[in-house]
């Protein structure tokens, strides 16, 4: 399994798009989490033209105010979701790995930078894995 996790610091478009959709192509990438997106809303057709095939699925964490935000991408024939919780600053899914037929637990975390929060947000994340 071939997952990358990847802080974009904005998901603009043209050059960005491009990179991401080359790294997905040229590395066999099976998953892709980017951080920092400041995207409140995808909709398919940016997820495909992001990942350079139409059989993907995503979840989102919506940045607010265009600050932080998670974009989650993954190859269908990899990955089949089974649940998801989000909260402040991570998305944690639960599904099978199809090529394994192995049950696994992903988080991807896009963390506050004060210490206080940092630790909130380790906790809860500790509490549901």
């Amino acid at each position: 399994m071939n997952i990358i996790s990847y802080n974009v610091r904005g998901l603009g478009r043209g050059v960005k798009w491009g990179a991401i959709r080359r790294l997905v192509k040229q590395e066999g990438v099976d998953m892709i989490c980017l951080q920092e997106t400041k995207k409140e809303l995808v909709d398919k057709a940016m997820c495909q033209a992001l990942w350079g095939h139409v059989d993907v699925s995503w979840e989102l964490l919506p940045a607010i105010n265009s600050a932080g935000g998670i974009l989650c991408l993954w190859n269908d024939n990899s990955f089949r979701l089974q649940r998801k919780i989000s909260g402040s600053g991570f998305i944690l899914m639960v599904g099978e790995w199809v090529q394994e037929a192995q049950l696994v637990t992903l988080v991807t975390i896009y963390s506050p930078c004060d210490i206080h929060n940092k630790r909130i947000l380790w906790d809860t994340v500790k509490q549901l894995i």
